[in-house]
């Protein structure tokens, strides 16, 4: 079959009528993948350290075998790990506060905010601060815990992927919200 000119000149007629609508465009959003998260679940941890925990049962616990109490909180669907270190107090607690502080404020640079939240359970003499680093920092949560004499635990969450602040966000506020469990949950032995 053979175009010609009443064909082209049809063919040119509807395209034109085609394409000439009236669409308002709308560029589409960035957007990331649904995180679906499990449900908030706890488990007991008492071993020989001395203190005592509940973590998330979608998480498990990993024990340094060099330094004694020091572990890590590994969320594997997440790629995240909270990395804890404790240390016996030898009045040396203000030195251990001011680590703290530096650690926290080393993200400074590329944090937008830090917010300090302080935690307080006279009933089992467990005091500390909650750290909430927002922006692309490399950690987003940070805490302590100690009883003022004798202990101190700190802890951090990581990510083994690029900060990104916003895919991340529905993550980290979801650890958080273990975290924060974690820490009501503590108590000295």
């Amino acid at each position: 079959m053979k175009f010609n000119k009443i064909h082209i000149l049809f063919f040119l007629i509807a395209f034109i009528f085609i394409s000439c609508k009236d669409k308002n465009t709308i560029p589409k959003p960035r957007a990331y993948f649904r995180i679906d998260f499990p449900e908030k679940a706890y488990k007991q941890y008492d071993d020989d350290c001395p203190f005592k925990f509940e973590i998330p049962v979608y998480s498990f616990l990993i024990k340094n075998k060099e330094e004694n109490c020091w572990m890590d909180i590994y969320f594997p669907k997440n790629r995240a790990t909270v990395y804890m270190t404790y240390k016996e107090l030898d009045d040396n607690l203000r030195q251990y506060l001011e680590d703290q502080r530096e650690f926290v404020y080393k993200h400074v640079v590329k944090a937008d905010a830090i917010e300090e939240t302080e935690f307080i359970n006279y009933d089992d003499k467990v005091y500390g601060m909650l750290y909430n680093i927002k922006g692309n920092t490399a950690s987003s949560v940070q805490f302590y815990l100690t009883d003022s004499v004798n202990h101190f635990l700190r802890g951090s969450l990581y990510f083994d992927v690029k900060p990104n602040k916003d895919s991340l966000a529905p993550v980290i506020n979801f650890i958080r919200g273990d975290i924060e469990h974690f820490m009501e949950s503590f108590s000295w032995k």
